[in-house]
């Protein structure tokens, strides 16, 4: 019997490829045309592949690589040499993957075996025995998954006394505050081959119309093997853990990787077990006087309870939770978000960080681009399309409950309320609004925020979906002090707004 390993499995200690006498692997380029992949996405996705190719053979194990155009093409190839093959795959946690791929194999007179993945840390019968009916409560099972786990608790109470650090978390970094510059990892010739493919294929994509382009991505410099990443976590515990925690939901324009661990990407395609990382920082910790509890608890709960959660609450929303669009948004994505040229010095600043180096840390994907798109009442299937191209980290099991239901409240499979806001979270958690063209104090009126008009816009059109729900009581009380003549105000700025982003005017 023969391991299939799939480009997001790549941990050499974990799963039927850790004791393989032979290996199977696909690297299949129509992948990258089904969208405007960026290209530092499909670099670390084909070279890691590659690199765990190599790394399979220097150690003795039979490696059968195809590179070819779609998994089909690599299934006729491999079947032709191995007539009636035994595979066996770990479960991929996108969307019917394991299923298509069972029914390519079996086209061609093979068998596939699909086991549980051993990537995560939960489980899912761990997952039917706590989850009931949804809405599901993230918190709940984090705190269940600290017990399962025993990662910070001690006799079976959580370490310091308390879950959750998060209102410690919040703070904003004061003047000339300066971070440690993340690793960068320069490019063997293995990873440069094929960050040039990626690169010339950017614009040439099988979407109609063709996906616009990445235009002058940073050279690539995520990691891309086991060594690689191994060092990103070390880099990551030694340098910046003490300092996460309280800045992890801070904004700087000249600041884009602040205190974050960069290691998503990595932990995606397998290079890291999440394991492995929490047990890194808490034993990193251990050894540093300065690094805070709250840290360490924030980090944990983001890899612990809020990745995992997102993989069991995707597997229970899909199919439907792809299309979801409870509050039936229409709008365009506008094209600011790729060209990055917009006035709204936010929205320009992540987006052009997206467009570098696909990537922005959580708060900037949240609270400015899910955020600006919640509220110009941009249709989610179209931001997680954008999403799922853009990012380094981005795949759809991840994307779509973070893009479609947290980001744009499509589904109400665990989000109970949206997650809109004027400028003044953007201005508490940032310094972008001080040099800004518009005016974070003005809802209408020349200059006034589109974050402000079109929160005020957002309430106002889904007052019917909204107005009853318990957690937003107190926005919609102020929504009832405008009087008619500031609402129209509001729905003619926000008229405005729009019209400005469709000319490319915002």
């Amino acid at each position: 019997m023969a391991v299939l390993v799939l480009g997001d499995q790549l941990h050499p200690e974990y799963g039927p490829a850790a004791d393989a006498d032979r290996v199977v692997m696909v690297e299949a380029t129509a992948f990258a045309r089904r969208r405007a992949y960026h290209p530092h996405k499909l670099t670390l996705v084909f070279a890691a592949m590659r690199q765990f190719r190599d790394r399979l053979r220097e150690s003795g194990t039979a490696v059968d690589y195809y590179e070819c155009e779609t998994f089909a093409d690599g299934f006729d190839a491999h079947f032709e040499t191995y007539p009636g093959d035994d595979l066996v795959v770990m479960e991929s946690p996108s969307y019917g993957t394991s299923d298509r791929l069972s029914s390519l194999v079996k086209q061609r007179g093979g068998t596939l075996e699909v086991v549980e993945n051993g990537l995560f840390l939960s489980t899912r019968e761990q997952w039917d025995a706590y989850a009931g009916d949804p809405p599901y409560r993230h918190e709940n099972f984090y705190r269940m998954m600290r017990r399962e786990t025993g990662y910070l608790m001690a006799d079976g109470d959580p370490v310091g006394g308390e879950w959750n650090y998060d209102d410690e978390n919040q703070q904003f970094p004061g003047e000339g505050y300066e971070t440690p510059d993340p690793p960068r990892y320069e490019m063997d010739e293995t990873t440069r081959e094929v960050w040039e493919w990626a690169t010339e294929l950017d614009g040439s994509y099988d979407t109609d119309p063709p996906g616009p382009e990445w235009a002058d991505p940073e050279p690539f410099f995520w990691p891309t093997t086991r060594e690689q990443a191994l060092d990103a976590l070390d880099s990551f515990v030694d340098e910046r853990l003490a300092e996460f925690g309280p800045y992890q939901d801070a904004m700087l324009d000249d600041d884009w990787s602040l205190n974050h661990a960069l290691l998503s990407g990595a932990i995606n395609v397998g290079l890291l077990h999440p394991g492995e990382v929490i047990e890194a920082v808490i034993e990193g910790a251990r050894e540093q006087p300065d690094a805070p509890l709250n840290s360490v608890e924030g980090f944990t709960r983001q890899l612990l309870g809020w990745r995992e959660f997102m993989r069991h609450t995707y597997r229970e929303g899909m199919p439907e939770l792809a299309s979801a669009n409870q509050l039936d948004a229409t709008e365009d994505l506008p094209a600011a978000f790729w060209t990055g040229e917009t006035d709204m010095r936010c929205l320009s600043d992540v987006v052009d960080g997206v467009r570098e180096r696909g990537y922005s840390h959580h708060i900037e994907r949240l609270m400015i681009l899910s955020n600006f798109a919640l509220v110009y009442g941009v249709e989610p299937a179209q931001l997680n399309e954008w999403f799922h191209a853009g990012y380094v980290d981005a795949y759809h099991w991840v994307t779509t409950p973070n893009v479609v239901e947290m980001g744009s409240f499509g589904q109400g499979i665990f989000a109970t309320k949206p997650y809109a806001s004027s400028a003044n979270y953007v201005n508490k958690m940032s310094d972008y609004c001080g040099d800004c063209d518009y005016y974070h104090t003005k809802t209408t009126g020349d200059g006034a925020c589109p974050f402000n008009t079109l929160y005020w816009e957002f309430l106002d059109r889904n007052e019917d979906r909204l107005g009853d729900n318990h957690r937003m009581g107190l926005v919609y009380s102020h929504l009832d002090n405008k009087d008619d003549e500031e609402r129209a105000a509001i729905r003619e700025r926000a008229s405005e707004v729009r019209s400005m982003a469709e000319s490319m005017e915002l």
